[in-house]
């Protein structure tokens, strides 16, 4: 069994609590399960949706043919290259 050892107090309504309470019942939770649950969730789905790309068809398309076009460095990259070369046989 994990030792739960941070806190996370919270404010809100007595009408809320009770709302929060009966869902917990409902569901057979203790409310601080159900609450950590829930907030658990919209973390996930928070965090999910920022990590989440979306791409139409068209932007798909173009995605997938610069993947798989060969790669031209250009001048400045060259350059760069060219000088870490250096820096490594030193």
């Amino acid at each position: 069994m994990t030792t739960v050892t941070a806190r996370l107090d919270l404010r809100l309504e007595s009408h809320e609590k009770d709302r929060i309470a009966k869902a917990a019942a409902l569901r057979g939770m203790a409310l601080s399960a159900f609450v950590r649950d829930a907030a658990l969730r919209e973390a996930d789905t928070a965090i999910a949706a920022d990590s989440v790309l979306t791409l139409s068809e068209q932007e798909s398309r173009r995605f997938l043919a610069a993947l798989d076009a060969s790669f031209e460095p250009n001048d400045r990259l060259k350059k760069a290259m060219d000088a870490a070369a250096r820096l490594t046989q030193r």
